[in-house]
């Protein structure tokens, strides 16, 4: 597939995984990218994961004809685009391995056979001629390990941009979704934590002209970049994407969850904002995970268990913690036979984040709802709403 006359994707479609990184749910496979510019000098961008290495030397093999690649451009070590290099460097023995120091550090840590092999190590900044094309590298540390580099080729104005805009699924899958839903759950859940370096990648592709943006994961996009520009400053500003209320709810035997969908019809009633229901328990956490971020509200209703918080909701809030969850306003409903807990435990965690409104009152149920907890619901929805 030929994203411009010099510039060709040879990545490959991974529709049998199923968990990315191990934990994330793929209903629809992922991709991995890797792209080639033919010029006087060749240049390949990144490898794939070694479950498709066989699939991806043809495709180069394909792309490159009879000529031989001269550069090898790594600008990423996570194993997805770094398990097939060790192939591509068998294969093209006379290539240049082009990288950071941190990333050639890492090929030695990942055991890539780079002995014979030149290497020139760049920075950011630093230039490298194709002929026609020149790459000008910028770091971007963190976004989201510490060594990726990203690569502006300054004729075409495109930016090879790493994990960065990236989402779940495979290119043969069409999304009815588009790109923004498994984008925003792939941003949240992989480069979340990191948005204060997401925001000075931003600020020095704003000195930029791109009119392509070529990620390691998803589609190339080249129409409406301001649109998926802004979305990822909306994304590491942290600031909620839209008005809504998100109730997540973890419930053992079913009290709880009856709680939650009362106080979801007690929400309807006060606002014409949009109110979600999740059932922690049984749905993907990292789509709650991803909602979470996206709504400017959220109620968390769970169960106290062994004296402490149910595990569903204990995990669903430390993953929030551990990707900088912050600015938005929080209620709480806690259930307990005998001695309730969990509304204390979820207040601590999220008093732990920062710009967190907890908002009064703090609904406790005893074992099944009462005429006095609904009254102390209807208070929180209206303080929600």
């Amino acid at each position: 597939m030929f994203i411009s006359d010099a510039i060709k994707y040879v990545g490959c479609d991974d529709d049998d995984l199923d968990l990315f990184e191990g934990q994330l749910v793929l209903e629809h496979g992922v991709s991995y990218n890797s792209y080639v510019i033919l010029d006087e000098k060749i240049a390949i961008f990144d490898a794939v994961d070694d479950r498709c290495t066989e699939q991806y030397l043809a495709n180069l093999a394909e792309a490159l004809g009879n000529r031989q690649p001269d550069y090898l451009i790594v600008q990423h070590m996570e194993p997805d685009h770094s398990g097939s290099l060790g192939a591509v460097l068998n294969a093209y023995p006379n290539v240049t391995i082009v990288s950071g120091a941190l990333a050639f550090n890492m090929m030695k840590q990942f055991a890539v056979p780079t002995e014979g092999h030149e290497k020139l190590v760049i920075k950011e900044g630093d230039t490298l001629s194709l002929g026609a094309h020149t790459l000008q590298f910028i770091a971007a540390p963190m976004v989201h390990w510490p060594e990726v580099m990203m690569s502006y080729e300054q004729s075409e104005k495109v930016l090879f941009c790493a994990d960065a805009f990236g989402k779940f699924g495979s290119l043969s899958y069409d999304d009815p979704e588009g790109w923004t839903c498994e984008a925003r759950r792939y941003y949240f859940n992989i480069v979340g934590r990191y948005g204060a370096q997401v925001q000075a990648l931003l600020k020095k592709a704003a000195g930029l002209e791109i009119t392509k943006l070529l990620p390691l994961h998803g589609p190339v996009l080249d129409e409406d970049l301001g649109k998926y520009i802004k979305l990822y400053d909306t994304w590491s500003s942290y600031e909620p994407e839209e008005s809504g209320i998100l109730v997540v709810c973890a419930s053992i035997h079913g009290n709880t969850l009856a709680a939650a969908e009362e106080l979801v019809e007690m929400l309807k009633a006060v606002t014409d904002t949009k109110v979600k229901l999740v059932d922690i328990t049984r749905e993907d956490w990292a789509e709650t995970v991803e909602d979470a971020f996206r709504y400017d509200r959220m109620i968390c209703c769970a169960c106290t268990y062994d004296t402490g918080l149910f595990p569903p909701m204990h995990s669903f809030i430390h993953h929030l913690a551990s990707k900088g969850f912050c600015k938005r306003k929080i209620g709480l409903v806690e259930n307990g036979s005998w001695a309730p807990k969990a509304g204390s435990i979820m207040k601590a965690m999220f008093e732990e984040m920062e710009n967190i409104e907890i908002v009064a009152p703090m609904v406790t149920i005893k074992s099944s709802l009462t005429d006095d907890n609904r009254i102390a619901m209807k208070a929180l929805a209206n303080a929600m709403k």
